[in-house]
């Protein structure tokens, strides 16, 4: 069992992580990221830069991190789906955790930084890529249950799992020109490679 202590220190944490992270957003949006300095954010934030390398490793970190992909809540919702629904269905439902309204505002403009920078982006794909391979590994252990194991050589979940992943950055793209939801967006997306296979 967690202490209070140990618990209030990781909601101190969590808040210095929030208090840089948003300076930092702010900045890369009106400078941009390449000019946005980590002495800029330390200056924003009213730190150190000391300080701030103490809550991020790098500052590809302050904002791919910010989008809280939450890789551990998406394999329990995969792993809660019933066994014998389509596996493109229970894909879908990994990516509700990211579209949720309440947190559209704040993700919009991280998103566009990513995608307008190429180090973030290749950041946040390397990140797109282990989320895949733990996605497949749980799809395994799900026909393994179901008695209908794949075959070792069988490129079946890891195709469907990169064109679900592949959707979902299409998606994204989608809803930076839009003024819909990235939910609408997914489903759009998802949809349309149904239709076209």
């Amino acid at each position: 069992m967690t202490s209070p202590q140990s618990r209030l220190r990781e909601r101190t944490r969590r808040a210095v992580q929030k208090e840089i992270a948003d300076a930092a957003l702010a900045l890369f949006v009106s400078r941009g990221y390449d000019a946005t300095t980590i002495d800029d954010i330390a200056a924003a934030a009213g730190m150190s830069q000391r300080s701030v390398f103490r809550y991020f490793a790098t500052k590809e970190d302050i904002v791919v991190g910010k989008l809280d992909l939450r890789t551990d809540a998406m394999l329990d919702i995969l792993r809660a789906r019933p066994g014998d629904e389509p596996v493109w269905t229970s894909l879908r439902r990994l990516f509700d955790i990211v579209g949720t309204p309440d947190q559209q505002e704040i993700t919009k403009p991280i998103q566009r930084v990513v995608f307008e920078t190429p180090a973030l982006l290749a950041v946040y794909l390397q990140q797109l890529h282990s989320i895949q391979d733990a996605v497949v590994a749980v799809l395994l252990d799900r026909a393994d249950a179901a008695g209908s194991p794949y075959a070792p050589d069988d490129p079946a979940p890891r195709a469907i799992t990169a064109a679900a992943f592949g959707c979902l950055v299409a998606a994204q793209h989608a809803w930076l020109a839009s003024t819909g939801s990235l939910a609408d967006c997914i489903d759009r997306a998802m949809a349309s490679i149904t239709v076209q296979a």
